[in-house]
């Protein structure tokens, strides 16, 4: 079955599912990290993050913003789903974010500032475009 098979809802309940997922990937990185620091960070992981590599500081801040980004992703799509949003562009909104927010941590990881920041921006984009139709859909039901 190929996505655009795919019933709109179910879209949206995919991207939810993905973006969790992707709150974990900069995590891969940290948690590399941490093991050649050895059992002082399994330990007490936080009291030892000045001396993980600066990459892996990066992840580290990668990971949370993916938490902060999330938080307000999967409500829009939730939204979307609940109000029975079925236009494209929401659809398209939706799959830009998990590409915005799987390059936002790539970019965060390799220090690229203004691409990060892009990322971010389009992925903050998406999500209040996601919210946007939702309460138009609300409103003319």
């Amino acid at each position: 079955m190929t996505l655009s098979q795919l019933p709109v809802p179910t879209i949206f309940l995919y991207c939810i599912a993905i973006a969790a997922v992707l709150v974990y990937a900069p995590f891969v990185l940290v948690a590399y990290a941490r093991l050649g620091l050895g059992k002082e960070a399994l330990a007490a992981p936080r009291a030892v993050f000045d001396r993980l590599p600066p990459s892996a500081q990066r992840a580290t801040w990668a990971h949370q913003n993916a938490f902060e980004a999330f938080m307000l992703f999967a409500p829009a799509a939730l939204m979307a789903y609940v109000t029975g949003v079925d236009r494209s562009l929401a659809v398209g909104a939706a799959l830009a974010f998990l590409v915005a927010r799987l390059l936002h941590s790539v970019f965060y990881i390799a220090n690229i500032p203004l691409a990060r920041s892009l990322m971010f921006g389009i992925g903050s984009l998406c999500t209040a475009t996601l919210i946007i139709f939702s309460l138009l859909q609300a409103n003319t039901n």
